[in-house]
């Protein structure tokens, strides 16, 4: 069927020159024009090649915009961060005239780091549509190549057949909560793990399982928990099974489905064999309990496009949420679940430019990123490698439980501590390198690692890492 749609959009295509916009996308001098452009702001940002420490001269007026923002906002910034704009792969200039090497990515959006050349130009080309803001009553032309992608790469291991647009990962999850509830009718519970993250959104805070990111909400109750894989325990797999199996037969016919995050993100970059969820997928399958992966952190850092993928778990799969990578929300899901008309909408899909710059990264990432030998994979065991021999070596025992999967990278510092670790992620600004915390019980530190790092950058970050360990807190 898909192939049916894309040679009918191959038809249409060239029988369509004589439309406007078919004019401006293929116009030589607005190809020029943008490529003068992407150019022309690349040469200034190649400057930008190492981390470096900010200019006097600039300290206090950075101070006074880091103070301004935390006013307006009502609380001050995490990381004493105003970027100027400018940037080049993992660097980025702050307003103070510091260069830091970003590891941490805006929580995981620029996957192709900053300023890159060809996402910039998808940008560009994306700002010369006719709107800004495309929504699911009027989409554009790019909306329909980007649906089309996503239901492509999606539907190569799984039976995943649709796409839906949203503005983020939140909302890309709260629609897919209503597609299984509405299915599943009247069931209303849902089976969630321990420690997971869903979004900030009323029903997502009670999915999310951190008391401190829902202090004074009212609690309701449908949200049923399940232990997470101990790698310490042989028997963890059996325990949240029968959790499960449990938790079902008290609320028999009221479970509308099982979000799981195929690796953690806020909640400790732990990787989980795919042995650890079989049996759950088995019997939620068995007992007609939707199927939800969010992947809204994991999508195409894990060495394949979805998680799910690289753990084949596909067969499994009713719904899918992903996020930030394709600088949109989006929920993908099986014709089972393609919900009733008027069950999701939303005013606004997204930004032309986001899809644009979406599908422009999607299109690179099948150059050379993905699979077994491809370059996150490379990437990964390379910083794992490096973090390990600190734990071995210049750092002994202060590195611990260096893993993750991908491109999502953490480990463990001195005990574990929140204070610790808190500490040490300011400390590692300090000195050039933004990371951030995730987990609880050890609170560990993470970094979402952009695809187009080079050797030598690792290398760097490594050096940044020994040496704040090293400073101590």
């Amino acid at each position: 069927m898909l192939s049916v749609f894309k040679n009918a959009l191959t038809k249409v295509a060239n029988s369509d020159e004589s439309l406007i916009g078919r004019k401006i996308e293929n116009d030589p001098v607005v190809e020029s024009l943008v490529s003068d452009l992407v150019d022309e702001v690349t040469a200034h940002n190649s400057s930008l090649d190492t981390v470096r420490k900010a200019q006097l001269h600039l300290v206090e007026s950075a101070k006074k915009k880091i103070d301004h923002i935390g006013v307006l906002r009502g609380r001050p910034l995490y990381h004493n961060y105003i970027g100027t704009g400018a940037g080049r792969g993992v660097f980025v200039e702050l307003e103070d005239g510091s260069v830091k090497l970003d590891l941490i990515n805006g929580i995981g959006i620029h996957i192709m780091g900053h300023s890159n050349p060809r996402v910039m130009k998808a940008a560009v080309r994306g700002a010369l549509s006719d709107v800004v803001m495309q929504g699911n009553i009027q989409p554009n032309v790019d909306y329909v190549r980007l649906t089309e992608k996503l239901v492509q790469i999606a539907g190569r291991k799984s039976r995943l057949k649709h796409a839906w647009f949203s503005t983020c990962g939140t909302m890309a999850n709260e629609n897919a909560l209503k597609m299984a509830r509405q299915k599943n009718s009247p069931a209303k519970y849902v089976f969630a793990m321990k420690n997971a993250f869903a979004g900030r959104s009323t029903m997502m805070a009670e999915v999310t399982d951190n008391p401190a990111y829902k202090q004074g909400l009212p609690e309701y109750n449908e949200v049923l928990r399940i232990p997470n894989y101990d790698k310490k325990d042989p028997q963890s797999s059996e325990k949240a099974l029968q959790t499960m199996k449990d938790l079902y037969a008290k609320h028999q016919g009221q479970v509308a489905c099982f979000v799981f995050e195929p690796m953690l993100g806020e909640g400790g970059f732990v990787p989980t064999p795919r042995e650890f969820y079989l049996p759950m997928l088995e019997f939620c399958k068995q007992n007609k309990i939707a199927v939800w992966a969010d992947e809204v952190q994991t999508f195409a850092r894990t060495g394949e496009f979805f998680a799910f993928e690289t753990m084949g778990l596909g067969q499994y799969i009713d719904i899918v949420t992903i996020a930030k990578t394709v600088q949109l929300g989006a929920t993908l899901y099986t014709e089972e679940y393609n919900p009733k008309p008027g069950l999701i909408a939303g005013t606004f899909s997204g930004g032309s430019s986001s899809m644009t710059a979406g599908l422009e990264i999607l299109e690179m990432l099948e150059e050379g990123y993905l699979g077994s030998n491809g370059r996150i994979v490379q990437i990964h065991n390379r910083f794992i490698d490096g973090l390990n021999a600190l734990n071995e070596g210049a750092c002994k025992g202060l590195v611990k439980d260096a893993g993750g999967m991908g491109l999502m990278i953490a480990f463990t510092p001195f005990e574990g501590k929140k204070e610790q670790a808190e500490a040490l992620v300011k400390k590692l600004f300090n000195n050039g390198l933004i990371a951030f915390t995730c987990g609880k019980d050890p609170v560990r530190i993470r970094f979402l690692v952009p695809a187009v790092i080079e050797d030598l950058e690792i290398d760097l970050a490594l050096q940044i890492v020994e040496k704040t360990m090293l400073e101590g807190i």
